[in-house]
């Protein structure tokens, strides 16, 4: 394994370890990057899309029903109202720009629930990549309107049948795949994880949401929140809204996945807490927390919610949390249920399962808010109802 030299660190946290094969295609991204992030016509290119096709800016709603109940003004970030459903596309756009400029023809990708996959599928279609997305099998079952609407977009979908059949194995298949395809393929990765400069990447296409926030809550109530919550897997939705409040004085919180009751074994960790409960350690080119046995094997985690179902965090979160700056935090699959009913049956707005974790969070514990608070409503949950109604009796 070798550690590109020019790669960002956040602290000790980050870095680029990734095998000789990946170095090429890893730097190359990075080069391109770094010269169209400073391009005015790329931001023009990018900002064009985001209003006219992704349909941004997204609302910053109140939610007067909530806030009555908990006795506190609440808002919710509406990433649910981006097209495609969730907040994935601020990085799949921005990406695919990205190769497209590299003059690449093929995206692959890595997804979990399967919004990431449909987000690709999406920008795959509309600027007319070839476009394959590795799944697991586990995932695959949990989600298979997402895998239709993925195929629909002409996307293929390729089955992982490794380890735990969930996102972390759809992440080695897919970095196994760019490994000997890179010449003509761009891997669009889906978190805020990863070797550099992906975290740095996703974080910058993602803060459209922080930044929209920012000027919203300014709008309607004269001030900044006194906190905002976010759910966190990878993590790139909490560092979307995150990284325009780091200079200030707000209260982050990141919600983790509890699991069913936080615990594990040699073999398998009941949550997805990487932050609250990892262990430093490599995973997926970087350095950062993980869930690790003893040994330093990979755990397997679990949640719910397939896009917490993931063993790591990115390495900023991982810097932040320990620094401080950020409050971690967890919900299980229980709490993650009462917030999807609740914002469904108080607001009429029904959560992905992921945002459903921040939601559970602040009904568990309101006076962790402050006065004035923004969830981050990363995802709409059409595509839980199966799983849901399967976890009726819970």
């Amino acid at each position: 394994m070798n550690q590109a030299q020019s790669a960002a660190k956040f602290g000790r946290y980050g870095g680029c370890f990734v095998p000789e094969t990946l170095v090429q295609p890893v730097m190359e991204v990075a080069s391109a990057y770094s010269r169209l992030k400073a391009s005015p016509e790329f931001r023009r290119e990018l900002e064009e899309m985001l209003k006219h096709f992704a349909g941004r800016p997204t609302p910053l709603y109140f939610a007067k029903n909530l806030s009555r109940d908990l006795g506190r003004r609440i808002y919710l970030k509406r990433e649910d109202l981006v097209h495609g459903g969730a907040h994935k596309l601020n990085n799949t756009l921005g990406q695919a720009l990205v190769a497209k400029h590299m003059g690449k023809t093929r995206l692959i990708a890595e997804t979990g629930a399967g919004q990431h996959g449909v987000a690709t599928a999406i920008v795959g279609a509309n600027l007319g990549f070839e476009t394959q997305v590795y799944m697991g099998e586990v995932d695959i079952e949990r989600q298979k309107m997402n895998v239709y609407r993925m195929e629909l977009m002409g996307a293929e979908v390729i089955p992982v049948r490794s380890g735990s059949r969930t996102l972390k194995d759809a992440i080695n298949e897919a970095m196994r795949d760019w490994s000997s395809s890179f010449e003509n393929t761009y891997y669009l990765f889906g978190t805020a994880a990863g070797p550099h400069p992906f975290p740095s990447m996703v974080r910058d296409f993602q803060s459209v949401i922080g930044a929209e926030a920012r000027g919203q809550i300014q709008e309607a109530e004269g001030r900044l929140p006194d906190s905002i919550v976010a759910c966190v897997g990878g993590g790139s939705n909490a560092m979307g809204i995150f990284a325009p409040f780091l200079k200030d004085d707000v209260r982050l919180i990141a919600v983790e996945a509890g699991g069913r009751g936080l615990g594990h074994d040699d073999k398998t960790a009941d949550h997805g807490a990487s932050l609250g409960c990892g262990q430093d350690g490599i995973l997926h080119g970087s350095l950062t927390r993980i869930l690790q046995d003893p040994h330093g094997q990979i755990l397997e985690s679990y949640s719910i919610a397939a896009g917490l179902d993931y063993p790591g965090v990115g390495p900023e979160l991982a810097y932040l949390a320990e620094r401080g700056r950020i409050k971690t935090a967890t919900a299980d699959d229980r709490a993650a249920l009462r917030g999807f009913r609740t914002l469904s049956r108080r607001e009429g707005i029904i959560p992905a399962l992921e945002s459903a974790h921040a939601v559970g969070y602040v009904l568990r514990e309101p006076e962790a808010l402050g006065d004035l608070a923004i969830i981050n409503v990363s995802g709409r949950g059409d595509k839980d109802l199966a799983t849901v109604m399967e976890y009726e009796n819970l």
